[in-house]
């Protein structure tokens, strides 16, 4: 970690030379040892090494910031100078706020060490699983690596931070055939700290398979009802309350003021079962992050507990714009709350309504209005699931969803990025053909 630190202090030394007024530096090199497999068979196996120094000024109250792939002196130097010239370009802003007085600090986490033995196995063993398990599944494409990150952040604010992170990733798309019928793609994905689990029992992995191979033969619900939709972990928590995030919490909605929720802090926004934290000190959680990209120490935070909105997700800069706290972390570190009611007996529950493991739209509206199409998901009727569905439109409210919340499973994803239930909402609109 020595030389990493040595470039930072050298970006920092020039930047102060030149007149900064205060800095932040980033310098980064990742190693990754990855395995594909095309087609169902091994294609290429390679190791890629990635290295950056991102470097940040404020000059009079201007940003400028510039990222480049090398680490020689003169590159680094150019960097700099070309660092301050964009922040001379912009406006001063006093907003502007980085973290000061932390020191040193040390992070560490996951597989440092890769086992890429071990890593080949457990690919072998996934291929040969799926084979076996999910014989209509044809894996266009799966992606399964290492990688090695390491970090020198440091500030002229009195902060540096060395940070080690290892993960191993494995990454599928695929469809079902049979015959001349196809499904359509999809994709499962799992982060984990070490191999001795086999990638199939990770994650949702297994059961997502099933559901695909279950999804040749569709139908589409004969013309237009309002009902209850589950939505799949990995949508939940990606779509759902992604969207839910960027429209209502983000920094660009509350800095201009069209979020519904910006007066919303310590109020009720959702059903009180409904609970959803940023924990990226969960054991669950593998790439933790450790401090933000302005130098504060991540902690974790609760957005919704108990259907109370307790935090905006903000940067330091639009907390002081807007006189708001900042989040406590950047990270996507989501743990949504799970419940106590299987999703067999959820489904038993429901007179007619749709569960989607996937949702293709457009981004939805500051006011939550969203409208877009069901992939990957299952026609209810009378507490049963009785055919997988053609592409369904559905549409509704997000906010308005939130209140008018069904149940949430007991079954979680837990794929090393997030944790997250099966949820299911009343009132949505299905529309078939």
């Amino acid at each position: 970690m020595e030389k990493y630190k040595n470039i930072a202090e050298f970006a920092l030394n020039t930047a102060k030379e030149l007149g900064v007024d205060t800095a932040h530096c980033s310098v980064t090199e990742r190693e990754t040892r990855e395995f594909n497999v095309d087609g169902g068979e091994f294609s290429l196996f390679r190791t890629l090494f990635d290295r950056s120094v991102a470097i940040t000024v404020f000059v009079g109250g201007k940003k400028g910031s510039v990222s480049i792939n090398r680490f020689d002196e003169d590159a680094v130097r150019d960097a700099v100078a070309n660092s301050i010239a964009t922040a001379n370009s912009g406006e001063p802003d006093d907003a502007w706020e980085i973290a000061a007085g932390n020191g040193e600090k040390s992070f560490v986490s996951g597989a440092l060490v890769p086992d890429t033995e071990k890593l080949f196995f457990r690919t072998e063993e996934l291929l040969n699983s799926i084979k076996e398990r999910h014989p209509l599944i044809i894996m266009e494409q799966m992606i399964v690596t290492h990688s090695l990150r390491k970090t020198v952040y440091m500030s002229t604010t009195g902060n540096t931070y060395y940070t080690k992170r290892g993960s191993y990733v494995a990454e599928l798309m695929y469809s079902a055939h049979r015959g001349e019928k196809a499904t359509s793609f999809y994709g499962s994905d799992v982060t984990v700290d070490n191999l001795d689990t086999p990638f199939i029992e990770c994650a949702m992995i297994d059961r997502e398979l099933q559901d695909v191979e279950n999804q040749i033969d569709t139908v589409s619900p004969e013309g237009k009802f309002e009902g209850t939709v589950i939505f799949a972990p990995a949508c939940l928590a990606g779509t759902v309350f992604g969207n839910i995030c960027d429209n209502f919490v983000s920094d660009m909605t509350i800095l201009d003021g069209t979020s519904i929720w910006k007066d919303k802090l310590g109020s009720q926004v959702a059903d009180e079962r409904i609970s959803v934290s940023f924990c990226p000190s969960d054991k669950r959680i593998v790439n933790r992050e450790f401090y933000t990209g302005e130098g504060f120490i991540s902690e974790d935070f609760d957005l919704i507990k108990n259907g109370k909105l307790n935090s905006f997700m903000l940067s330091q800069y639009v907390a002081n714009k807007t006189g708001n706290k900042r989040a406590k972390n950047s990270s996507f570190s989501m743990i949504i709350e799970g419940g106590e009611t299987p999703l067999d007996d959820i489904i038993k529950g429901i007179e007619k309504g749709v569960l989607i493991g996937r949702f293709s739209g457009g981004s939805p509206g500051t006011n939550g209005e969203f409208s877009g199409v069901a992939k990957n998901g299952f026609l209810i009727e009378n507490g049963k699931i009785v055919s997988a569905l053609s592409e369904t439109m559905i549409s509704g409210n997000l906010a308005d969803m939130l209140n008018n919340l069904v149940a949430i499973s007991k079954e979680t994803l837990v794929d090393g990025s997030v944790v997250a239930p099966y949820m299911a909402f009343g009132g949505i609109t299905v529309s078939g053909k």
